[in-house]
């Protein structure tokens, strides 16, 4: 926008506030209001009218070339996995060779069809979307006129409401009489300008609108026509299709299942598509190799604890063979054992040497503490009455820390206190 365009639109802030909110006097004319609605609608389905062309032209391109796609992703999972120029056996066709024909041919159909399509497509973006466009031109130069008008009509009103101020004031100065002539002057050319404007959207507008009807009707006869050519030319072609890798002697979902067969049970039983993960290591649980002995609890309780350590079997924190022996009051000794199994222990010993067993553990210390904290590196669960529980990422607080990471340390998470092993956190 230009500075004198900036200027009158600072000029006419005024009277288009008071318009947009009904306040004082507006100039309002029914016909030229239905008029403007009316286009309104002509420039919103228009503009829709060419977007939706486009879309319908873009959809039968990206269809046919989702196609070729597909066939090519077929293809690939059809071929033997393994390398292709590294592997000297990469030729034998170990895959499907019948399916890769298939899709090889299926290809070679569509891009054929693509070829075929081509014209037909091409008359869609001139008889349909070029026009559309044409008509978006013709729309939007009628649109900078609707807004010319829309300017004069508050410079009208603005200099009327000027002009009747100043005729109505009772004792008018020599200062106002110049006013309200040059305002009178004003008027007289605001209306002339307005009168133009408005006179000519009303007497023009409506040829318009019969004009937009009859532009329409050859642009929907001729969609509609190359649009039977279209789909009439894909079911000719994929009906005259004759792939023997396809038996279309039966109905889609006969063919599906006698294709499947068995694979959806023989998928089900593999391990790995069962896999559940918890969103961080999770550590062993003791026991297992050994017993696990708990003062006070009784043997169901001990049962269940080692039937829950046996389905989740994590990595054990610990070595095989711990048996450290609780320092404290002689009425409550605890040992902690392995938990892990045959295969755990395997695991372990293909791996390496496991952390060593912690030292037996110290006394609960009383009373509150603000001292260090420790970020857990795993998910570890009590395995003893007196155990601290927590989740990987959780930060604890420590009340009392080891010499080293490979003894029990203590401390308290969410209200809760107890001990917990050392290397399954990491000091802040």
């Amino acid at each position: 926008m230009s500075l004198k365009g900036l200027q009158k639109a600072a000029i006419r802030a005024p009277q288009l506030f008071k318009a947009k909110y009904n306040l004082g006097e507006n100039t309002k004319d029914a016909v030229y209001i239905d008029s403007e609605r009316r286009f309104q609608e002509l420039e919103t389905e228009t503009k829709k009218l060419h977007d939706e062309s486009k879309k319908y032209f873009d959809a039968i391109n990206g269809m046919l070339n989702h196609q070729i796609e597909f066939s090519k992703a077929i293809q690939e999972i059809y071929k033997p996995i393994s390398g292709r120029v590294s592997d000297p056996d990469s030729a034998i066709p170990e895959g499907n060779p019948e399916g890769i024909r298939a899709c090889e041919e299926y290809e070679t159909i569509v891009r054929e069809l693509q070829a075929t399509l081509a014209p037909e497509l091409e008359m869609i973006e001139q008889r349909v979307i070029a026009p559309a466009d044409e008509l978006l031109t013709v729309i939007k130069a009628v649109r900078k006129t609707t807004v010319k008008r829309q300017h004069k009509q508050l410079d009208y009103d603005r200099h009327r409401t000027t002009f009747k101020k100043l005729q109505d004031k009772k004792e008018k100065s020599l200062k106002d009489e110049k006013a309200m002539y040059k305002a009178e002057s004003e008027v007289e050319q605001a209306t002339q300008e307005f009168n133009y404007f408005n006179d000519l959207l009303k007497d023009e507008l409506p040829k318009l609108f019969h004009l937009e009807r009859e532009f329409i009707r050859p642009l929907f006869q001729s969609f509609y026509y190359m649009q039977l050519n279209v789909f009439y030319t894909l079911h000719e072609r994929m009906q005259s299709i004759d792939i023997g890798y396809f038996d279309l002697t039966q109905d889609v979902e006969g063919a599906f299942g006698k294709q499947r067969g068995d694979i959806q049970e023989q998928v089900e039983q593999l391990t790995i598509v069962h896999f559940k993960a918890t969103g961080g290591k999770k550590p062993a649980r003791f026991g297992g190799g050994g017993k696990l002995a708990i003062e006070g609890k009784s043997p169901l309780a001990v049962s269940r604890r080692r039937s829950n350590e046996s389905l989740s079997s994590p990595p054990p924190p610990y070595s095989s063979s711990i048996s450290s022996v609780m320092n404290g009051s002689s009425s409550s000794s605890m040992a902690r054992a392995n938990s892990t199994g045959s295969s755990w222990g395997a695991a372990a010993k293909a791996k390496g040497a496991a952390p060593p067993p912690p030292k037996p553990k110290p006394s609960r210390l009383a009373g509150a503490h603000t001292g260090p904290t420790a970020t857990a590196l795993y998910d570890y669960e009590a395995q003893a009455e007196g155990d601290l529980s927590f989740n990987t990422g959780d930060v604890i607080e420590i009340t009392q820390k080891g010499a080293t990471e490979n003894e029990w340390w203590s401390g308290k998470l969410r209200g809760r206190e107890g001990q917990f092993p050392g290397n399954y956190v990491q000091s802040n």
